[in-house]
């Protein structure tokens, strides 16, 4: 049967029309026979001519209705009604043919030939379809839809016809649903699931909650978390219409739904106000995050917006991403593309003069903490003097705004790079003091998903390769938010600033780094091998912490808090060193970066009020390289 439908299509059409001819002739011959209990003379000539004319008919008659263009795999309630219409005029044409050629055929024969036809052709079709139907079932892969409202019963419509899934129930928490029949599934309860699983040896479970809220969405996951099953999200039915991805392509869960952070409507006078037909320049454009408040700034309709970044790769792809998003939303932004480094002063200032930039969100910064610990100078200079020279370059221009992207690393931090972002804050926070026209605002956040760097697709792709995951510490936790949403908030925050200020984004609450990974683990399918279940599939592995890097992360460095007009952005009032104090600290950090002297960088940022409490020795790469080398020369010599 598998050789049957494998065949080209034309064949199979020639299959059928031999096939029904000879339904035609068997049906002509056991009409007759049940008629005449005598016997039949199978040689008689009219017979044969009345056979001559209704196969020929028949067969017009079924490619006029479509029968052979039918697919019958999937033969539908119009294909039957074809069927029925077929033998009803083949049946018309065998008695007008019998009266046209004097055939001695009794009144009745046509009707038990049209029967008998109707027997033949379509239950021939009906068994085709079951043989096809068992044959797809039996290379599908079981699985239970969770969600047994709209986008649930579409998405049953649609698996139906795929050759990949075969849904077998539906699970929703709705108790007016239990126990319905719904497109010939039953819906049950959350609590039958895993006696199901085990019955109908289901190996998915397919998520049909798109409208739900990601706390509802995330309380669900949580309670699946248990269940050594994958569970996959529906795609958006508008992609599945436009027709970008195919029903059989199933997302693996986002994490953020496993977070269960729901965001917070933004404020459109917020977002507008240092936008809207404004000349925005975006630094480190090519970035995660700088990339994501360039998507962001383009939809408040901005007169220019300069990408400003010092990877030309990254540059190329960001600024070919938004191009493509302005020809095909037919917006009016200019984008220039810029090419540079935040610590070349004369490069920013010209940039910012040339282009009469209003609004600049400064997101260039090196923020990986093992990188920054090894290579010491190169993150002071770009984390604390290229944000220097970045801002008093927009003094120069007479810059409206100008807002830091900061870290939460940068609160009482135990690594190099919390310490530059916290010395960039105590730039800004005393240039702001000064007599000029710019606005300096920072904003303060965790970690974002997706990030370079995120651990969250490190550990997917650890798992993809069957393991092990690599977790620095089983008690590491940090906090969590989305690109788009930081992105947004930041905008948001820049909009408040008032001079000076540091804003912290709420990220809710922080998260146990190891529980996400063996959330993720069980809802790949799959099972954490520990202790107690020494044969599972994936394993996690503690590697230690970092240089520099810390069990937890905070957002503030004092109690001193208060509110903004935006629910998840607040104030912080911090401590700062006036413009006349600071300016003599960096004169020192810079002429210690100069020298490559390592001890002198960490005293003055151990001085200085960033809260800097190294948890490890030095670790830069080429101080140590330098001892090694000093102390091969003390033994030659």
């Amino acid at each position: 049967m598998n050789m049957i439908f494998k065949l080209p299509r034309p064949i199979k059409r020639l299959i059928s029309v031999f096939i029904d001819s000879f339904f035609i002739v068997s049906s002509f011959w056991f009409a007759l026979f049940l008629r005449f209990e005598n016997g039949i003379d199978i040689y008689n000539a009219s017979y044969w001519t009345v056979i001559a004319w209704v196969i020929p008919f028949a067969i017009m008659i079924n490619i006029s209705l479509g029968l052979y263009r039918a697919v019958i795999r999937y033969l539908s309630s119009t294909a039957i009604t074809a069927v029925c219409l077929s033998v009803v005029t083949s049946t018309i044409v065998l008695a007008l043919s019998a009266l046209f050629f004097e055939a001695n055929i009794p009144r009745s024969t046509p009707i038990i030939f049209g029967s008998f036809l109707l027997i033949l052709i379509g239950g021939s079709r009906l068994m085709v379809r079951s043989w096809a139907s068992r044959l797809s079932k039996n290379n599908k892969i079981n699985v239970l839809v969770y969600g047994a409202g709209t986008e649930g019963i579409q998405l049953v419509n649609s698996l139906i016809k795929c050759s990949q899934y075969l849904p077998k129930f539906f699970i929703d928490d709705n108790k007016k649903l239990k126990g319905l029949i719904i497109n010939n599934m039953r819906v049950y309860q959350p609590s039958d699931i895993e006696r199901l699983i085990v019955k109908y040896d289901i190996k998915r479970i397919l998520l049909a909650l798109p409208s739900n809220s990601r706390s509802n969405r995330a309380r669900i996951l949580n309670s699946l978390a248990h269940i050594k099953v994958e569970i996959l999200a529906m795609p958006v039915m508008s992609d599945l219409v436009s027709g970008k991805i195919k029903i059989d392509d199933f997302v693996e869960v986002n994490i953020e739904d496993l977070l269960g952070r729901d965001t917070v409507p933004a404020k459109a006078s917020l977002l507008n106000a240092n936008i809207k037909n404004k000349v925005v320049m975006v630094t480190g454009a090519g970035g995660s995050i700088g990339a994501e408040l360039c998507r962001q700034i383009i939809l408040q309709a901005p007169t220019k917006l300069i990408l400003f970044e010092a990877s030309e790769a990254n540059l190329y792809l960001i600024h070919k991403e938004l191009e493509n998003y302005i020809f095909n939303n037919n917006l009016t932004v200019e984008l220039f593309p810029i090419l540079g480094r935040v610590q070349n002063k004369l490069v920013s200032e010209k940039v910012l003069k040339n282009f009469k930039v209003q609004t600049v969100y400064h997101a260039a910064a090196h923020k990986h903490v093992p990188m920054v610990e090894g290579n010491v100078v190169e993150g002071v200079n770009n984390n604390v003097f290229g944000t220097l020279h970045l801002a008093q370059a927009a003094i120069a221009a007479d810059v409206d705004t100008f807002v830091l992207i900061s870290t939460d690393k940068a609160v009482r931090p135990t690594n190099v790079m919390g310490a530059t972002k916290r010395m960039a804050e105590l730039c800004l926070q005393a240039l702001a003091n000064n007599n000029h026209h710019t606005r300096f605002c920072m904003v303060r956040f965790g970690n974002v998903l997706g990030s370079s760097g995120s651990v969250i697709p490190l550990f997917k792709s650890q798992i993809k390769q069957g393991g092990p995951i690599t977790l620095t510490h089983k008690d590491i936790t940090r906090y969590f938010m989305t690109i788009p949403e930081a992105a947004q908030l930041v905008i948001q925050a820049g909009a408040m600033g008032k001079g000076g200020d540091v804003f912290v984004l709420d990220m809710g609450k922080s998260v146990k780094i190891y529980d996400l990974a063996t959330k993720l683990i069980n809802l790949s399918g799959l099972q954490l091998i520990n202790k107690k279940n020494p044969y599972g599939d994936i394993a996690i592995i503690e590697t230690g912490l970092r240089p520099g890097e810390k069990l937890y992360e905070e957002l503030l460095i004092g109690d001193d808090v208060g509110k903004t007009e935006h629910e998840r952005i607040m104030s912080a009032h911090e401590v700062f060193l006036p413009w006349s104090e600071l300016n003599v600290v960096l004169e020192k950090l810079q002429l210690a970066c100069i020298n490559f002297d390592q001890h002198s960088i960490r005293d003055i940022l151990l001085n200085a009020p960033t809260g800097f409490a190294p948890s490890d020795g030095i670790c830069d790469y080429l101080y140590h390289q330098t001892q090694q080398s000093k102390a091969r020369l003390k033994q030659v010599s």
